[in-house]
């Protein structure tokens, strides 16, 4: 698995966590919401899988219950971009350039922000679940912040409706806004939520949505302690 950001969203790694608030409904509630969860089981060790810039991160460095953060993404300019944020975290903040698609050593917490709906197919993250289940401690979370969208038709509107009404709230015209979502469907797959749940499910976790804003929420699973 390969992804370059600057390619993908024709933009300059430096203006990534400028315009990603513009683009995203919510998105400090979000990150906000997503460390939280994380906190919550005060991990000794948690995996940030497509760590991009580092704000999730860097949420997750800001608690005290939380011990090392491993950054782990396939974008080698986006984790030299983490390096620079998370330095004043000192060794609490490791660094991994790879994909998902590999078995994970022992954890206690999987986090994850805006990067998996660049998984192509419902079968393809079914693995990654279960290979983030096999790693975790019984009691850890798997904790995903991301896009979802309905079968639908009509509720897929609704929510791309309310996405780029977000957008042109920020100064974004509507037509680009729209623009954005063709662009992006290039290499983006939104699956349905009750689908995404239903596979965590599957997995073994007990999974559920925590926070959303349109199309944007947090799911947290997590595995049964014994």
């Amino acid at each position: 698995m390969s992804h370059s950001v600057r390619r993908h969203l024709r933009l300059e790694i430096a203006d990534y966590d400028a315009t990603i608030r513009r683009w995203i409904p919510g998105y400090e509630t979000m990150l906000s919401a997503a460390a939280e969860a994380v906190a919550s089981v005060h991990p000794g060790r948690v995996v940030d899988l497509g760590s991009g810039t580092g704000a999730l991160a860097e949420a997750l460095l800001e608690r005290p219950e939380v011990g090392v953060v491993e950054l782990l993404d396939v974008d080698p300019e986006m984790l030299e971009q983490a390096r620079t944020r998370v330095e004043r975290f000192g060794d609490r903040a490791v660094f991994t350039l790879r994909s998902f698609d590999e078995p994970f050593g022992p954890c206690d917490a999987f986090a994850a922000s805006l990067s998996l709906h660049h998984i192509p197919s419902m079968e393809t993250k079914t693995g990654l679940f279960a290979r983030a289940f096999a790693a975790l401690r019984p009691g850890g979370v798997f904790v995903n912040a991301d896009a979802t969208m309905p079968d639908d038709e009509a509720g897929k509107a609704r929510l791309f409706r309310y996405w780029a009404d977000h957008q042109v709230r920020q100064g974004i015209s509507e037509e680009r806004a729209f623009a954005h979502f063709d662009e992006w469907s290039e290499e983006d797959t939104y699956m349905p939520l009750e689908v995404e749940l239903a596979a965590l499910r599957d997995a073994g976790f007990e999974a559920g949505q925590v926070w959303a804003a349109g199309p944007i929420g947090v799911v947290v699973a997590t595995k049964p302690a014994p």
